[in-house]
């Protein structure tokens, strides 16, 4: 059948049988959820299942097969297990309360004992949306949330994005202050500066309620509730409205991986059994996250999971997600520890087929519920059709993180010298991507920004960022590491196969590390923040490194760079020059770390280019080597070209 992923890539075409049959069991699990009806409408158990208002009652179900009894507890009752507030079986191990609206108040804190054969224990709903921490006892509990005032939504989404220029962020470590920052101060002060910037997508972190700051937000306890540390739903709505206005999507990072192992928090063990949501046995814990692994093979676990998705879109107009975590799914033993060179692994008995079933559904019913929305898969191991079309025998991802690339950075500053830096290697692990998936490329994400590990900045400068950051010193490495820092970047988005991402801060070169709260720190929050004073400071070199992220970015999506192909134009090892094209743009690399290059001529299509800039400019922290908006003319088909040491030039064709 032609157009699927075996009939453009020969190498899966020993796999067409495999592929075929994930297919159809995929179109079997659909129809066994929908019928013969849109996913979507099949999809609804986060309308069912929370607390919420039918008439003149407070209805909450509960699905709990092993429970004998359910009682809601809460302020309402002094947490008494009372008649009044006592769950009645409704069949299919679903559990039922109404009670008159006057027995619950706005904000009142709430649990459910839930009982079983052999014992019982406190649980917080499955499907709770609200859930808050005492700040001194540090437990957590649901909390009736019924503002009187409804939030009104101004602005609509901003539409598609088929190559997105995404800002990864964290709210709560987001300010400058030492502590967690809120919804209303990310809005306020951070949104305004990544509109500045020129990315359209804000990619956000930790949204879903998690009992460990320090997590990341990646050791989820409530899937469907809003982390109330950061503000309230309404706080996050006017965010998300905000940046609609702006012209920004918001996605976030959803955990479907896996769940915390606490058990008032979250659902382990909710009804006294081990397996209701997770897998039976040693399968359902993962051993190196100390987690709960969902059972992917129960219809019960992909509606709890779709209907997370389709909560988040419906109730936050969220416009699409970044899944972490996808390795951990698609394969039994998580990926770990396993090397995948070989086409075979994606495709033999050690796939969770369960897992890859119930991606694709997620996809199916985002792209459902919103043409618009996009999806972006975190997985290492390279599954291919991942993120190619279901039509086509993929998954439905819309983009793959491009993983590889931001360890193959570490690997060139860290092991080799810059005289040793391979310009065909670069190309070649910046360009290798599947021609029928899109990919998000970056230089550093989060991951790299964290204690352990080291970001770009701080790998090319280290401590010497703590005494020769001044525009006025004049330090060898400082000079590197700002001129490193630009390139690096640069060379990584006019290579992207289909869109780019920063974390917050890094565009600037946020000095030192990432360490949340934590016992062995103190619980201090003074790596948990963003120093944004250091950009704006006129006397410091961070100015440069954020301006020139903004030119760079700005210029991209002004020129829609990423829907071009790339074509290589020069490769030269020995004096570490890459020369390659995109669309009406060329972009010119000297690595080198000495020699500049005058006359350096290279083939190049016929016609006039205009330099639009050049990271050597003074206004980016550099020596002003060049004359940006200087015009260059072919010769016999080639440009001529100055080009100083550890410096980027981008030209662009003004005349044929």
């Amino acid at each position: 059948m032609a157009g699927k992923i075996y009939d453009t890539d020969p190498w899966l075409e020993p796999f067409r049988a495999a592929i075929d049959n994930r297919h159809g069991k995929i179109l079997a699990d659909r129809k066994k959820l929908a019928g013969d009806g849109p996913l979507s409408l099949a999809v609804n158990n986060h309308i069912f299942y929370p607390l919420h208002i039918e008439g003149k009652e407070w209805v909450i179900r509960e699905w709990a097969p092993g429970a004998t009894r359910i009682y809601l507890i809460g302020e309402f009752n002094n947490w008494k297990k009372t008649g009044a507030y006592s769950f009645k079986p409704v069949g299919g191990g679903n559990w039922e309360l109404r009670v008159p609206l006057m027995f619950l108040s706005h904000e009142n804190l709430y649990k459910l004992w839930i009982e079983w054969r052999g014992g019982g224990a406190e649980r917080l709903p499955a499907y709770v949306t609200r859930v808050v921490q005492d700040p001194e006892t540090k437990i957590f509990s649901a909390q009736v949330w019924n503002p009187s005032a409804v939030y009104r939504w101004k602005n609509p989404s901003p539409g598609k994005r088929l190559h997105p220029f995404i800002y990864e962020c964290h709210i709560g470590m987001s300010s400058e202050k030492e502590g967690v920052a809120s919804f209303d101060e990310f809005r306020t002060t951070v949104l305004p500066r990544v509109k500045s910037l020129g990315y359209d997508t804000l990619q956000i972190m930790a949204l879903q309620e998690h009992p460990y700051y320090g997590s990341f937000g990646y050791q989820v306890s409530n899937f469907f509730a809003l982390s109330s540390r950061f503000g309230t739903p309404e706080e996050f709505k006017a965010l998300v409205d905000d940046a609609h206005g702006m012209g920004i999507a918001v996605i976030m990072d959803i955990v479907h991986s896996h769940s915390v192992m606490n058990e008032q928090e979250g659902l382990s063990r909710f009804d006294g059994s081990e397996d209701l949501y997770f897998y039976k046995g040693p399968q359902g814990y993962h051993p190196a996250w100390g987690s709960r692994c969902f059972d992917y093979g129960k219809d019960e676990v992909k509606y709890f999971l779709l209907a997370n998705c389709k909560y988040w879109m419906e109730e936050y107009h969220i416009d699409g997600f970044r899944f972490d975590g996808v390795t951990s799914m698609l394969y039994w033993n998580h990926g770990l520890g396993r090397d995948f060179g070989d086409y075979s692994l994606y495709f033999d008995n050690g796939v969770d087929e369960n897992a890859v079933s119930y991606l694709a559904l997620a996809n199916m019913l985002i792209h459902e519920i919103n043409p618009d929305a996009f999806t972006i898969a975190e997985d290492m191991s390279g599954m291919a059709g991942l993120a190619a079309s279901f039509e086509a025998g993929g998954v439905g991802f819309d983009f793959r993180m491009a993983m590889g690339i931001a360890d193959h950075w570490i690997k060139w500053i860290k092991e080799l010298s810059d005289e040793q830096w391979p310009m065909g290697g670069m190309w070649y692990e910046l360009t290798n991507k599947r021609e029928d998936e899109s990919t998000i490329s970056y230089a550093e994400c989060h991951d790299q920004a964290l204690v352990g590990d080291k970001t770009i900045i701080f790998r090319l400068v280290d401590k010497e960022m703590y005494y020769g950051m001044e525009k006025d010193s004049r330090n060898l490495l400082v000079d590197r590491g700002v001129a490193l820092h630009k390139m690096i970047r640069l060379v990584t988005l006019a290579t992207s196969g289909g869109g780019y991402l920063n974390f917050m801060g890094n565009e600037f070169g946020h000095p030192e590390w990432i360490d949340f709260p934590r016992e062995g720190n103190g619980w201090s929050f003074k790596y948990a923040r963003r120093q944004w004073s250091l950009p704006d400071n006129k006397s410091l070199r961070y100015e440069g490194l954020e301006n020139f992220d903004r030119t760079m970015v700005t210029y991209s999506v002004r020129e829609n760079l990423l829907s071009f192909p790339l074509r290589q134009l020069y490769v030269d090892e020995e004096r570490k020059v890459l020369i390659f094209g995109r669309g009406n743009t060329i972009f010119a690399f000297n690595f080198n770390p000495n020699a500049s290059f005058e006359n350096f001529r290279f083939r190049a299509p016929e016609g006039e280019y205009r330099m639009e800039f050049n990271s050597d400019e003074a206004e980016y922290g550099g020596f002003s080597r060049l004359q940006s908006g200087e015009s260059h003319v072919t010769t016999e088909n080639q440009l001529s070209l100055y080009l100083p040491s550890r410096c980027a030039v981008v030209l662009k064709k003004v005349k044929s």
